[in-house]
C-alpha cells in the first residue's frame, strides 16, 4: 500500500482517531504555514490560548463560544476567528459537536501585560 493522499480527509475517517483522552487529530500540516486539526472535546474544552491565529470551521453539533468577553452562538457550517492568545472556549456544545481548527501565519511572541 501507498502513501495516503492528501487530496482529501473526511469528517469520518478523522473523528475516527479521536477519544476523550485525545480530541484533536492533526490532518494536514505544510511546514510552519498552516496546520489543520479536528477537534472534539467531551464534557469540557480545555484549550488555553494559541500562539497563533486561528479559524474553527464548525463540522458538527451547536452551542456557545467565548473569545474573550463575546459570547456567540454557533452551529455547523459557521466559522469563529480568535486571534493569537486571546482566551477562548467552547462554552456548551452538543454532543456530536466537532469542529475544524485551522492554524495559520507565523507563530506570535506573547504579548507584554
Amino acid at each position: 500500500m501507498g502513501k495516503e493522499s492528501d487530496i482529501q480527509v473526511t469528517l469520518a475517517r478523522a473523528a475516527a482517531d479521536l477519544s476523550a483522552d485525545n480530541p484533536f487529530r492533526t490532518v494536514f500540516e505544510q511546514g510552519g504555514e498552516i496546520s489543520i486539526e479536528l477537534y472534539a472535546p467531551v464534557g469540557t474544552d480545555r484549550q488555553l490560548p494559541h500562539e497563533r491565529d486561528e479559524l474553527y470551521i464548525i463540522a458538527s453539533g451547536h452551542g456557545t463560544f467565548r473569545r474573550g468577553g463575546e459570547l456567540v452562538t454557533f452551529e455547523a457550517g459557521d466559522l469563529l476567528y480568535v486571534p493569537a492568545y486571546v482566551p477562548h472556549r467552547f462554552e456548551t456544545f452538543s454532543e456530536d459537536f466537532k469542529t475544524w481548527v485551522i492554524f495559520y501565519g507565523p507563530k506570535r511572541a506573547r504579548p507584554a501585560i
